[in-house]
């Protein structure tokens, strides 16, 4: 299995206004990663919609677009937004090498403070996924968990949940959802090693980092419904991919025990979990 080391745009929502988080005085910036393959008909508006989000919440970030390998249009349409000024960036693929690959990459290549995935297929809605991008004064990971469940259909909606169930069972997690528009301080990402290049990805590194420690909230978030395209979550080439990284995690934590217990003294020390860790220890032996 291959791995890789490691609501209408429109309209001002004014609780929006100002979400940008502080730590220690700064203000903490963002990246959103952006994997696309063969998305030449949402690309663009995922694009737009995304920075038009940021200057409603006054976040100050860039969005950086992983054309995977598309074989249509999306990479002249991704260079057209960059010719125009925007705060984009591109990463071009030959070949497809898989959304989790793509998310690292993107991270790698990111000089912001926190980084986060948003698809390339404008099925999310940006103002809803940074409406608490706040909470990231407190916290190193904002993992979502989908509302509106009923935008999918019946049969995407049991894999879901059959999902979520498995991965909490087998890794002693409880999470309400494992996949979507995940916040991670970025600093925390170099504690990951090895990470699948496939949609197991995120549920990867939620499992590895929840498990060494590292502070989340889980907050909800709403989908809008898919207009062009088709979905490739739940084709039979990835379900595969999934079920091969998922094995392969459950091989390295409970029979390799990486990440078996956790260890606060060892968490990045840019992270909330160490500053908080180190601040209670400091108090009691005061």
């Amino acid at each position: 299995m291959s791995e890789l080391s490691v609501a209408d745009p429109t309209v001002e929502r004014q609780h929006l206004h100002d979400v940008s988080p502080r730590v220690e005085g700064h203000l903490l910036t963002l990246s959103v990663i952006m994997p696309a393959l063969n998305e030449e008909e949402n690309i663009k508006e995922a694009v737009l919609r995304t920075l038009k989000a940021f200057e409603r919440s006054g976040i100050s970030g860039d969005v950086i677009v992983i054309n995977d390998g598309s074989s249509d249009g999306t990479k002249a349409v991704v260079e057209s937004l960059m010719n125009s000024g925007h705060p984009v960036k591109l990463i071009d693929h030959e070949k497809p090498r898989g959304i989790g690959y793509s998310f690292i990459e993107g991270a790698r290549s990111s000089d912001k403070d926190v980084v986060v995935m948003f698809p390339g297929d404008n099925e999310n809605n940006p103002d809803d996924a940074l409406e608490y991008f706040r909470l990231m004064e407190h916290v190193d990971i904002i993992s979502p968990f989908i509302h509106n469940v009923e935008v999918r259909d019946k049969v995407r909606r049991l894999i879901s949940s059959l999902y979520r169930f498995i991965v909490n069972m087998s890794f002693g997690i409880n999470l309400n959802y494992t996949n979507g528009t995940v916040f991670y301080r970025r600093c925390i990402l170099e504690d990951i090693k090895r990470v699948s290049r496939g949609f197991f990805y995120q549920a990867e590194l939620l499992i590895k980092l929840l498990r060494k420690g590292y502070l989340f909230a889980e907050v909800p978030n709403f989908l809008d419904q898919r207009e062009k395209g088709a979905s490739k979550a739940t084709t039979l080439k990835s379900l595969l991919r999934v079920m091969g990284s998922y094995l392969r995690t459950m091989y390295e934590i409970h029979i390799k025990r990486i990440e078996s217990e956790k260890d606060y003294r060892f968490l990045h020390k840019s992270s909330m979990a160490y500053r908080k860790c180190s601040s209670l220890r400091n108090s009691s032996s005061s």
